[in-house]
């Protein structure tokens, strides 16, 4: 069996790897020139890096990310809702990790180059057509200028070509674009004294304005991290189009996102003087798409973003990428035909990720910062006077256990 994956992203690469450990024969094309390390920082969550672990890459992971510790949710005022052990301390097998979004691909990268070969990944090749037969699928690319230069022929084609896939589009023509929720993403990093444990994540208010602060990397000096921060404010009702293309690499501007930072207030951090010492930042505007009737036609099929792209509350975009290429590359090995491995893929994938889409485009486990502010918009002088423990536990929980990281989930698995 050959298949032919479609993007270079964090899950077209470990979708390179499960296959490989499978000894499933596989091709990457990534429309880019090179598979840069954009982006700034992400959470992996424990069943994602027991996926990652199971592929030899724990020990190169540390060396880059964050083993995180412990999570705080506030209200805007500073107020704590919630606090939690992660990763290992919250009794999981495998860490949390606190990572740059590039770097986590980095190593997988590194990794594919190794174990396949840096000819297994082919760039500058950007999708235009496909077309499926009963004996399998041939693929098109092109270059930037339009002229062909490749056709694959593959058993199957996997599209990991992110929010705006092409192989979406092929599979879904009538779709458009993305939808936009109204929310602006402003986020960056630099070197900052290291607060808390130094291994902390602290996420302050609910979803129309919210601040998150966490370290990804070690610092400069013992006592610094390269501290991540984003800054998301509702700036649109949702009713138009983004006023800019969402992506990975587009500079953020100064005089737009300042005077919501002054609207934030986290004792454990000086806000403001981190974003003021940050030289430059970037802008995304957070869209996903409605879930889709199914992945899978014939020997095509979506993986990752371009499957099921959310909004990023929950720290789950991309473990939830890793999750669909384990089950993936397990059901190609199991199954007899492909297409009954696509099946079969899709209905356990599907309603799962929907379900998260769903829930993260009503806040995810930061809702309960939400319930919390709704309630007792001016502050409070005890949370459970407020919100008690239980119905708190109930909204936080409860998404740990959907998304599938709560430690008794990832113990069965």
């Amino acid at each position: 069996m050959k298949a032919i994956i479609v993007g270079g992203g964090v899950g077209g690469l470990t979708t390179a790897l499960m296959l490989r450990a499978r000894g499933i024969s596989c091709e990457l094309y990534e429309q880019s020139d090179t598979i840069r390390e954009l982006g700034v920082g992400i959470n992996t969550l424990p069943h994602a890096i027991r996926e990652l672990a199971g592929l030899g890459l724990l020990d190169k992971l540390d060396e880059v990310a964050i083993r995180t510790s412990e999570l705080f949710y506030l209200t805007r005022h500073g107020q704590q809702v919630w606090h939690e052990k992660r990763g290992l301390d919250a009794g999981h097998d495998v860490p949390q990790f606190s990572i740059h979004r590039g770097r986590l691909q980095g190593v997988i990268h590194q990794a594919v180059i190794d174990r396949l070969c840096a000819d297994a990944i082919r760039t500058g090749c950007r999708l235009g057509s496909f077309t499926q037969d009963e004996g399998g699928v041939s693929a098109y690319f092109f270059d930037r200028s339009g002229a062909h230069v490749h056709t694959a022929r593959g058993d199957i084609l996997i599209g990991a070509d992110g929010i705006h896939s092409k192989v979406r589009q092929t599979l879904f023509p009538g779709e458009g674009g993305p939808c936009w929720n109204g929310l602006m993403l402003w986020r960056g990093a630099t070197d900052w004294p290291a607060f808390l444990t130094g291994r902390s994540m602290i996420i302050a208010g609910g979803l129309n304005a919210k601040a998150v602060i966490y370290p990804i990397a070690p610092g400069s000096s013992p006592a610094s991290r390269l501290t991540n921060w984003a800054v998301l404010v509702r700036i649109g009702d949702g009713s138009s189009p983004p006023p800019r293309r969402e992506g990975w690499s587009v500079l953020g501007r100064r005089e737009e996102m300042m005077p919501y930072v002054t609207g934030f207030t986290i004792p454990q951090v000086d806000f403001a003087g981190l974003i003021g010492a940050t030289p430059e930042f970037w802008e995304y505007p957070c869209c996903d798409r409605d879930s889709l009737p199914y992945w899978s036609s014939g020997r095509v099929t979506l993986l990752g973003d371009a499957a099921h792209p959310m909004y990023p509350v929950g720290s789950n975009g991309a473990s939830q990428a890793i999750l669909d290429a384990r089950c993936l590359a397990d059901a190609l090995a199991r199954s007899e035909h492909p297409r009954q491995a696509l099946v079969s893929y899709e209905r356990q994938r599907l309603p799962m990720t929907a379900d998260i889409v769903a829930s993260n485009r009503r806040g995810g486990p930061e809702g309960v910062i939400d319930a919390v502010e709704q309630l007792a918009p001016q502050g409070f002088t005890d949370v459970d006077t407020i919100l008690n423990y239980e119905a708190r536990e109930a909204i936080v929980r409860g998404y740990a256990a959907k998304a599938g990281f709560a430690a008794r989930v990832v113990a069965r698995q």
